[in-house]
């Protein structure tokens, strides 16, 4: 079986970790990940997305903040900081500077990003294909308005530094619009058996993946069928802000509003958590079909039970 997932950071991390548990070794994972919270910091091309499916899935994730390298030391950010050199906001640990050493090496070299992704997951071995959405530079910026009037700020600054404290007017991914998917995207989408949308951010992670010329065509026109999972549950975001970004595009925070903004022209199938189950019959209704299991990622086994019944429901769809 052939699995194309569209992932952002930490939820799409997680989600993936417990569906490698949940397939058999001849099944085949391709990542495309999202690219639009990369950011430039200290003259270096810094992937969080790619960078937490890469360590997550490698062993070397700082389990409990879920993003960034365990045992990882500061001294760098501590001398930039005597330096006066920012931003103090951004963490980037001795550990994790190494990746980003590495990836700016080789890009100015020459090397496009899937290829040093695909050098740097030499070290890690995370079990999956990761491709980034992209090898052209997008960044997600966020509109807002705030004491210093109204203007955008990157999409970093809006979730690190500002806490979402502040309403996103609107939500940019600058560059999408001109970028081209990256070598192997649009064909993994063609070969898939099952296309998945873990429990990621649904506008500013898989939407600015699919906002990259291509590839939501190429989700749309997919004999596989197409299951996503609800990053929603009982009305929240499970992790994150992903309500702030929802107002921006105009969709309520609902497990039902999410799977109805993607729609049924990209989603065969939709799971809920049992706590939403009484979005089912909407959720069908939109021409999705629909089911109501735990969706809590509390430990691999309990994600790779979603995983499973992921799986089980694209079957079903497939008909």
């Amino acid at each position: 079986m052939r699995i194309v997932a569209l992932a952002g950071g930490i939820g799409g991390a997680r989600f993936l970790r417990g569906l490698r548990e949940a397939i058999g070794p001849e099944d085949e994972i391709t990542v495309i990940g999202n690219t639009g919270d990369d950011i430039h910091l200290y003259g270096l091309k810094v992937c969080p997305d790619l960078d937490t499916v890469m360590y997550t899935l490698g062993g070397g994730i700082h389990e409990e903040q879920g993003w960034g390298r365990a045992d990882e030391t500061w001294s760098i950010k501590a001398e930039m900081k005597e330096y006066g050199v920012g931003p103090e906001w951004f963490g980037l640990g001795d550990r994790d500077f190494a990746t980003h050493l590495v990836r700016s090496q080789m890009l100015t070299a020459g090397y496009t990003l899937s290829q040093v992704t695909e050098a740097l997951c030499v070290r890690w071995q995370p079990g999956v294909r990761l491709l980034p959405m992209s090898d052209d530079r997008v960044e997600t910026h966020v509109r807002i308005t705030d004491g210093d009037g109204t203007r955008a700020v990157h999409f970093q600054e809006y979730w690190v530094r500002l806490h979402a404290a502040v309403d996103a007017e609107a939500i940019i991914p600058v560059g999408a619009d001109t970028a081209k998917p990256a070598p192997g995207v649009l064909e993994a989408l063609a070969a898939a058996d099952v296309i998945l949308f873990p429990p990621s951010n649904p506008v500013v992670s898989i939407g600015t993946i699919l906002a990259v010329p291509g590839i939501r065509a190429a989700v749309a026109a997919a004999s596989a069928p197409v299951v996503g999972l609800s990053p929603i549950i009982g009305g929240a975001p499970v992790r994150g802000m992903a309500d702030k970004v929802l107002a921006a595009v105009g969709v309520e925070a609902t497990a039902e509003a999410v799977a109805l903004d993607y729609g049924s022209e990209l989603l065969d199938g939709w799971l809920v958590d049992t706590a939403d189950e009484a979005a089912v019959a909407a959720v069908e209704a939109g021409g999705i079909a629909c089911r109501a299991v735990p969706l809590l990622m509390t430990d691999v086994a309990a994600t790779a039970e979603m995983a499973r019944a992921a799986l089980a429901l694209a079957e079903q769809v497939r008909g």
